[in-house]
C-alpha cells in the first residue's frame, strides 16, 4: 500500500536536524576513530550481522558509498576500486577518500538526497561499537535522519499487517506510525526503540519495552523490508524509559 508521510506520521523532534553531508561525516569520523584507536588480535564477527566479520562490514560501507556516488551524480566515483585484498585500514583509507565526495554531493543534493545512506550507515556504525564492545553515542547528528527512514518502514509495515496506529515514543522523539489515532504507545530509550526497528532486537527484547498494552500483536510488523528480529538477543538492552520519561537502567 503506497501511503504518504503525511498520511503514516511525521515525527516531533527536539532540535536541530543537521544536514545529511554532516550526519554522514560525523559516522566516518567516528569509525575510523574507533578502529584506528582500538587493538583488534582478529577480525571478530558483527553479531549484528553474522554473515560479515568486521573488514567485511567495512568492505560493504565502502562498497555503498561507491553506489550513493554513482546514484548522486550519475557517474562512478574516481576513487572506485576493488577492495577484495585490502584490509581494514586500507579500507577506511579507501572509505575516507570516497565519504569526501559523497559529502560534497550531498551537501549540493538538498536536505532529503541520501537518507537511505545515513540509515545504513549510522546502523552500521552502532553495530561495529556492539560488535568491538564500545560504548554507543548518547547522541548523534544522524539520528534524527536514520530514525525517519527506519520509523517510516516500520509504518509501512504496521498499515501492511492491517494494524492499529501505534506511537512509537523516546526522549527526543514521537512518531505515530499507521493510520488513525494510536490505540498503543510503546516508550523506551532511543537506541533500544532505533535497534528494534533495525531488526537489532529479539521479540522478547521488544515486548519488554515500555508498552501500555499488550506489544504481540505489533511483532509481526518488526521484521519488514531488509530488517527481521534475531532468534535471540544479540546485543544487551541499553536502558529503560518509563512511561513517566524518567531513565533506568535495566538490571
Amino acid at each position: 500500500m503506497d501511503m504518504s508521510l503525511q498520511e503514516i506520521g511525521r515525527p516531533t523532534l527536539r532540535g536541530r536536524r543537521a544536514p545529511n553531508h554532516e550526519s554522514y561525516r560525523q559516522v566516518r569520523e567516528n569509525v575510523i576513530e574507533l578502529l584506528s584507536t582500538t587493538r583488534l588480535v582478529a577480525d571478530p564477527l558483527v553479531p549484528a550481522c553474522p554473515e560479515w566479520t568486521l573488514r567485511g562490514l567495512v568492505a560493504h560501507l565502502v562498497g555503498v558509498a561507491t553506489m550513493a556516488i554513482g546514484r548522486l551524480s550519475g557517474a562512478p566515483s574516481t576513487e572506485a576500486a576493488s577492495s577484495e585484498n585490502m584490509g581494514v585500514p586500507e579500507l577506511l583509507a579507501a572509505w575516507e577518500r570516497l565519504g569526501a565526495e559523497a559529502d560534497l554531493l550531498l551537501a549540493s543534493r538538498g536536505s532529503r538526497a541520501g537518507n537511505i545512506l545515513i540509515m545504513d550507515a549510522f546502523t552500521h556504525e552502532l553495530d561495529i561499537r556492539y560488535a568491538i564492545g564500545a560504548e554507543p553515542p548518547s547522541e548523534h547528528p544522524a539520528f534524527p535522519c536514520a530514525f525517519e527512514v527506519l520509523a517510516t518502514g516500520f509504518a509501512t509495515a504496521v498499515i501492511d499487517h492491517k494494524l492499529p496506529a501505534l506511537r512509537l515514543s523516546t526522549e527526543s522523539t514521537q512518531w505515530t506510525v499507521g493510520v488513525g489515532e494510536p490505540v498503543a504507545t510503546v516508550t523506551a530509550c532511543h537506541q533500544d526503540l532505533y535497534r528494534s526497528l533495525a531488526g537489532r532486537r529479539s521479540h522478547p527484547q521488544i515486548t519488554g519495552m515500555d508498552w501500555n498494552r499488550d506489544s504481540h500483536r505489533w511483532l509481526p510488523a518488526f521484521t519488514w523490508g531488509p530488517f527481521a528480529p534475531p532468534t535471540s538477543s544479540i546485543e544487551p538492552v541499553t536502558s529503560r524509559v518509563r512511561l513517566d520519561g524518567q531513565q533506568g537502567m535495566r538490571g
